[in-house]
């Protein structure tokens, strides 16, 4: 028994040297020492000498000290001693290569891709050592070889990377479909290697040529494999009446579930797509028979309703009270109808006495809080800031690091801002710039930043107290005091750094109240004072917007879509401004 110990404690001695010399020898490769690293590959070699990582190692170190004869000795030796191993046909290739001996590398290589007609077992090694040398065409034959000699074998995933790298999007397209056609275990890796190359441009080559792939597959092996892709292409590109008709194949073909409806509207409906996200949504209450996902249908149309400004509002949301109740399964209907009364009807009074009642028969923490953040909302709106932090605060003590306690944060966050508590608010902000919800950190981020690029230094006035008051008004809804105020800083901070975010927001709420030809103005202003700053692709896709969609005048908004296109290449609006360019040109978009 004492003797199997001592073994045992021997080879995992042994092992823990190997693992530390392997460790040593990979820092001396990776910082030049390659002389240094090739003593320690030779003697982990010397006692493995079946290990091919460390064999194409010290072969590397040979090459990069010149010492081409050590390696071709080496690899002469070791194919002499067993010729079945023809992946080193390749490691001696590549000698020849580095010494521009091109034909003697070709016949070599030749010699490996040969060597897999009589035995396979080493084609997997062969292709990978194939494109470790970028031999990117040896290494697709390698892998072609194997598995068409051994139908078992499946390499249509190393095949689809390494056309990935050669640029020939076609061929790789292909390797993937056919990876999913032999097994959908693959959809997840296939998809999410897939969208390394499809872009949201629906012209963009690559994802035409997926496209036309998954057609082309669809047509002669239908699969339902074939549509969910699609479907996921189109939800990429926006183009979500495309998805929503792929998703209304597969249900008509298997009438289960309803949850890639919501994605797809979800999606729609945070893109501002908001006809294709009440046509996902108006399909579920059409096929559904549970009134939990109608519910939930039914809070999205309303969302809708309200961004789009219909007139209809109060009657649907009348009629959903009437259809549903008011309870527990209705809440988040009651909070986004308080919400409308106060934000869009100004009954804030109304919206409060709904919320509260709620509570009463509120049967989670998760829904008290949603009613609280609505409430401190409300209560901000009112100007009863104190008690608003109240209820913020609570929810982050009862919630904490969930999504709903990162909201309330950000509302202490920019509650503080309004009340010009500017370091209380950074604080909370500091925390938020690392939230797990994206949309929570960028807005968290936008606002730290609006702090800190304009906080007064040794006292003196920077505007940004009069800036945050402007930003509370316009919460408000008090539109016209908001672009009064702003005026103010525009006249007494003038060339100060809040220049131009006043001239910004204050062109915004221009827009709002439909004063397009002021918006302009500042616009204008922007570019001619603060042609460098960060404001100033935003100000360019605005421009375009509002000559688009507002004063029909597509000739002006082309030419502002074009400065961001030429311009701005890492704008955040390019793509956007790209298609809606083409759109006016008169391209198929």
């Amino acid at each position: 028994m004492k003797k199997i110990f001592l073994l045992i404690f021997l080879t995992i001695t042994s092992i823990s040297f190997s693992q530390n010399d392997y460790l040593l020898g990979e820092s001396y490769y990776r910082e030049g020492a390659y002389e240094k690293a090739a003593q320690v590959f030779k003697k982990l070699y010397s006692k493995s000498p079946f290990n091919t990582s460390y064999l194409g190692r010290l072969i590397s170190c040979y090459q990069e000290t010149n010492q081409f004869l050590e390696a071709e000795k080496l690899l002469k030796s070791k194919i002499n001693q067993n010729s079945k191993q023809g992946f080193l046909y390749v490691y001696l290739g590549y000698n020849y290569e580095r010494q521009q001996q091109k034909e003697l590398a070709k016949s070599n290589y030749q010699l490996a891709l040969n060597s897999l007609d009589k035995n396979a077992s080493y084609g997997g090694i062969t292709g990978r050592i194939f494109k470790e040398y970028n031999l990117l065409d040896n290494a697709i034959l390698a892998y072609q070889k194997i598995m068409a000699k051994n139908k078992n074998a499946n390499y249509s995933f190393q095949i689809a990377q390494i056309y990935g790298e050669k640029g020939d999007f076609k061929k790789m397209f292909e390797s993937y479909i056919n990876l999913v056609d032999k097994s959908e275990n693959y959809f997840n890796l296939v998809q999410r290697y897939a969208s390394k190359y499809i872009t949201d441009d629906s012209e963009n080559e690559a994802n035409n040529l997926f496209r036309k792939t998954l057609l082309r597959k669809s047509a002669s092996n239908p699969k339902d494999v074939w549509n969910v892709l699609l479907s996921w292409l189109f939800t990429q590109q926006k183009d979500y009446e495309k998805a929503l008709v792929q998703e209304k194949a597969l249900y008509q073909r298997n009438p289960t579930d309803l949850g890639s409806f919501f994605r797809i509207g979800r999606i729609a409906f945070e893109n501002k797509n908001y006809s294709s996200a009440e046509n996902c949504f108006n399909y579920i209450i059409e096929k559904s028979t549970l009134n939990e996902e109608k519910i939930e249908a039914y809070l999205y149309i309303s969302k809708i309703y309200i961004a789009t400004k219909n007139p209809e509002t109060e009657t649907l949301f009348q009629s959903l009270f009437h259809q549903f109740g008011k309870n527990p399964s209705t809440i988040k209907l009651q909070v986004e109808y308080a919400d409308f009364l106060t934000f869009q009807e100004n009954k804030p009074k109304l919206a409060k006495q709904i919320l509260e009642h709620a509570l009463t028969f509120s049967q989670s923490k998760f829904n008290e809080a949603r009613i609280k953040l609505k409430l401190g909302d409300i209560l901000v709106f009112t100007g009863k800031y104190n008690k608003a932090l109240i209820y913020f605060s609570q929810i982050q003590s009862k919630l904490k690091n969930h999504e709903l306690a990162q909201q309330a944060r950000f509302k202490v966050a920019q509650t503080s801002y309004f009340k010009s508590d500017f370091t209380w608010a950074k604080a909370q902000l500091k925390v938020l710039k690392g939230s797990t919800t994206q949309l929570i950190a960028n807005d968290a981020l936008e606002l730290f930043l609006i702090i800190t690029d304009n906080e007064p230094v040794d006292s003196i006035p920077s505007g940004l107290k009069e800036y945050s008051k402007a930003e509370l008004l316009a919460f408000q809804n008090k539109t016209q005091q908001a672009i009064d105020t702003l005026h103010v800083i525009n006249k007494k901070f003038k060339g100060q750094p809040i220049e131009d975010e006043a001239l910004f927001k204050q062109a915004k709420l221009f827009i709002k109240i439909n004063q397009f030809e002021a918006a302009i103005a500042n616009f204008e202003k922007i570019i001619s004072l603060f042609s460098d700053g960060i404001l100033i692709d935003d100000v360019y896709y605005e421009m375009a917007e509002l000559y688009n969609n507002q004063l029909n005048n597509p000739e002006k908004a082309s030419e502002y879509y074009q400065k961001i296109i030429f311009d701005y290449s890492s704008s955040i609006y390019l793509v956007d401004a790209r298609k809606k360019y083409r759109k006016i040109r008169g391209d198929k978009v």
